[in-house]
């Protein structure tokens, strides 16, 4: 190698201090800050559901305990939910300020209320509540009760059947090989 050659190199070397290992260090370092902003704001976001769900328990404690179609609860995973029941749930909107209560249907998901504010959501929360509540009681009005099915015990007699069709049987077996015998003759 040249002297200039090497003069070149530790021209660039100088100049660039910055080891692999400290870009590195750096490039961490930048991941766990914006990494800490995303857990931020979905922290954020279930705190909004947590004082939204505050907000709900006076309308679930006025349902009646034999009323097992809510399953209320804030689910945490990459997208946090407040869940009404099996269908419907609050999620965060774009902004994470804005509340929006969905419902899943056959047919996709639809916006039932979108709002900034906690007291219109508990309303239509109340609403979608008292829909449900309804629709339960017209599904159990309109399904009849089933009749009683009644199972009679079998009777002992199978046995005696059973035997009686055995010799009647084996008695029309010896009266045709004896009429098949005497007809041969």
């Amino acid at each position: 190698m040249s002297d200039a050659q090497s003069t070149g190199s530790n021209a660039v070397s100088s100049s660039r201090p910055i080891r692999l290992r400290d870009a590195l260090r750096q490039a961490r370092i930048e991941a766990a800050d914006r990494t800490g902003v995303v857990v931020d704001l979905r922290d954020a976001e279930v705190a909004r559901l947590e004082i939204l769900n505050d907000a709900l328990e006076p309308l679930f404690a006025q349902v009646p305990a034999q009323v097992d179609l809510f399953d209320r609860g804030i689910s945490q995973g990459d997208t946090p939910r407040l869940w009404i029941d099996v269908v419907a749930h609050v999620v965060m909107g774009r902004d994470k300020r804005i509340y929006r209560f969905v419902q899943d249907t056959r047919f996709g998901r639809i916006v039932i209320a979108e709002s900034h504010d906690v007291a219109a959501i508990v309303d239509a929360v109340t609403d979608y509540v008292a829909r449900r509540m309804i629709e339960r009681e017209h599904a159990l009005v309109a399904t009849l009760a089933p009749a009683p099915v009644v199972v009679e015990k079998p009777r002992r007699g199978g046995f005696w059947t059973f035997v009686l069709g055995f010799l009647a049987g084996a008695i029309a077996l010896f009266g045709l090989a004896l009429f098949a015998a005497l007809r041969n003759l």
